[in-house]
């Protein structure tokens, strides 16, 4: 299919004009700036639009000096847009550094499954990285890895459990259990700014 009628049918099907939506809001009355990728919007590719909405994010908690929020969940960059998409890369690395440089809280959640770009870029470029129990998080697909180094990888080696063990990982929460955390490190992280 075409990307243009693939575009049209995301929109449809998700109610949503690209895969991020970007704000503010508020956890446990703190303000927070915030990006939520959605993977049902073409498998939370990111493209020009979603590559704008997490650099617009990180620029409004840096205006506001508010932390910053992204939730991440992707199947990498869209490659129906080719070097632009790969371009969101770096200006959303850049952003992030923006925000390191100047003290700016970035929380990080990485939900299943964050991967390719993404996870190689802002997603990991948290101040705190958070994940869900089990999430695939990785750049490349097991399978890929396998078949270019030809060999056997440990098991789970790209799930949650597996990338904390190895320090890759700060915290492991359930969704059910966010919301508390998000509000404790969000307060945690806001004298800072």
């Amino acid at each position: 299919m075409p990307y243009d009628q693939r575009l049209q049918a995301a929109i449809k099907t998700t109610g949503l004009k690209d895969s991020t939506v970007c704000g503010t809001a508020t956890i446990d009355g703190q303000m927070v700036a915030m990006a939520v990728m959605d993977f049902r919007f073409m498998g939370g590719s990111m493209g020009v639009v979603t590559g704008e909405k997490i650099a617009l994010a990180m620029d409004i908690g840096f205006e506001k000096k508010i932390p910053v929020i992204v939730v991440s969940c992707s199947g990498g960059a869209r490659m129906q847009e080719g070097i632009l998409s790969l371009m969101q890369l770096a200006k959303t690395s850049a952003s992030r550094a923006r925000l390191k440089s100047h003290g700016i809280p970035y929380i990080s959640l990485l939900t299943d499954p964050t991967t390719g770009g993404c996870a190689a870029s802002f997603s990991m470029q948290g101040d705190i990285n958070i994940t869900e129990p089990k999430a695939l998080i990785g750049f490349a697909g097991p399978r890929v890895i396998e078949q270019s180094i030809r060999q056997t990888l440990p098991e789970g080696f790209q799930r949650s459990e597996f990338l904390k063990e190895h320090g890759f990982i700060d915290r492991i929460i359930h969704r059910k259990e966010l919301k508390k955390e998000l509000s404790f490190f969000v307060k945690l992280f806001s004298p800072a700014v």
